[in-house]
Parts: structure tokens; sequence; C-alpha cells
């Protein structure tokens, strides 16, 4: 039995279904990877003329000291996340959990909001590191989140931004309610809410068979990795990793890109 057809027979089998996604995920859809230095200066390449790496560009302290470069990187990430369509692996999941009748949750640290373009209900959503659909104060002066409707123009060779959000209640710039580098003002009230539905859910459905099906979370921030090794001690769960570059040794292992794994495992699922 391959990989492919060890995956659709835990996911045949199973119950529930936890998808862990890293940023591997959004690559098939089209979203930069980030993949080391080089990763990031091919994506930005206004960032390796200046020697900026991706830590540098995601930093809090930028809103406070210039906030046009600050919104630069973010502004130009917000319009990409817009307009970039999920790919079909993300329709092909929500195949199998209507023909399995599998309960799910999903765990990201993607702040891009594509799963729920994708069509998953929202309160089976846990982001791990925010949203960049949501805004909070840079200072903050409160503890206020409200949505991202904003447009924000950014100069693509010089990647700063011509025009940014501010706070509604003191004016100070307003920030993506995203956990950046170094960042101790970031407002997890959000997804402290969504871990408590995870916790519920798991809590609900302990001894169940359960999949973690984890695609695209490598070990450069392990957060999502960890989390499915963690999940696959469970009793009666299972983990399917899906990665192309860092497929590991726990569970079953998919050394493909996430939409080519999940095109795998559902052509062993119509094979029987």
């Amino acid at each position: 039995m391959n990989a492919f057809e060890a995956a659709a027979k835990a996911i045949a089998a199973a119950r529930n279904l936890i998808i862990t996604a890293g940023a591997g995920m959004g690559v098939d859809s089209g979203l930069p990877d980030f993949r080391g230095v080089e990763g990031f200066w091919q994506a930005y390449p206004p960032y390796a003329r200046l020697g900026i790496r991706f830590e540098e560009a995601a930093n809090p302290a930028h809103f406070a000291r210039d906030p046009a470069f600050g919104w630069g990187f973010y502004g130009h990430r917000l319009d990409l996340y817009r307009r970039v369509v999920p790919h079909p692996g993300f329709r092909l999941i929500l195949d199998w959990v209507d023909c399995y009748r599998l309960d799910y949750f999903i765990v990201t640290s993607n702040v891009d909001g594509q799963f729920q373009k994708a069509g998953y209900t929202p309160d089976r959503i846990l982001e791990v590191h925010g949203s960049i659909h949501h805004l909070q104060c840079s200072g903050p002066c409160c503890q206020s989140l409200w949505e991202n409707q904003e447009e924000v123009p950014v100069d693509t060779p010089t990647m700063r931004a011509t025009r940014f959000p501010r706070c509604p209640s003191c004016g100070q710039v307003a920030r993506p309610n995203i956990l950046m580098f170094g960042d101790w003002d970031w407002i997890s009230a959000r997804s402290d809410e969504q871990a408590v539905r995870f916790d519920d859910f798991l809590s609900a459905r302990e001894g169940a068979p359960a999949v973690i099906l984890e695609l695209g979370a490598g070990t450069a921030i392990p957060t999502i990795r960890s989390l499915g090794e963690r999940l696959s001690r469970r009793p009666c769960s299972q983990l399917i990793r899906i990665n192309p570059h860092e497929p590991g040794t726990v569970g079953i292992a998919i050394a493909t890109g996430a939409f080519q794994g999940l095109q795998g495992i559902e052509t062993a699922l119509a094979g029987g």
C-alpha cells in the first residue's frame, strides 16, 4: 500500500477531520513562497535591493516609525489575498467532508482568509496568527478589532503605501490583526475565541477516529507542524503530512505540494 492509498483508507474510516495548514497550502493558488531569504526576495525584489528580510518587513515597529513602509508590505499582501482564487484542493477536502460525513475543524498559521473564501464555515477555523482581514489600533489605544474594508494603494517599485487606515477611536495608524515578529501589541482576542471553539471540538469528539491532514507546514516556524504531531498522539488519530520539502517520518508522509498530494489521495479514494 503506497502513501496515497494509506491516506485514502484513513480518511474513509475517519469520523473527524482536522486540517492543519501552513504557508505551503497557498502556494498552489499562486501565493508567494517565503521559504528562506531568497524565496522572500524573489517574491519582493525591492526588499532584496534594500537587504530586508521577511522578519524585518513583518515587524510591528514600522507602523509607529514609518507606517508607509509598514503598510507597503501588508497593503501589497492584502491586495494579493483579495485577488487570489483558492486552488481546487480546497474544494476536494470539502467534497470528502460531504462524502464521508466528516466533522471538521481547520487550524492554520496563514493570515490570508483563503479557507473562508473557499467556503469553509468560519466558526470551524482557528487562525493562530490572526488575519489580515481584521484591523486593530497600532498603539493599541483599546482592545477593539474591526473588519478590514480598506483599500491600501502601494507604490510597488518602492513598496510604500500612499494611503493607510487609522484607528477610529484615537486616530493612530491602524495595523493588521496579525501576530508579527517581536510583537507585544497583537490583540489575540479573536484568535483566542477561535481556540476555545477548537478545544470544545476536540473535547466533544474524544476517542472518535480522526485524521489530521497537515498541508504545507514546515519546520522554520513549527507552530502547525508541532500541533499536528501532538494531535496525532491522541487515541484513534492518524497524521497525514503533505509537504514537498520536509515530509518527515511521522504519520503518513506524502512528499508533494498540497494540491498534488490532495489529488493523489482523491485518485486513491475514487479507486476504492
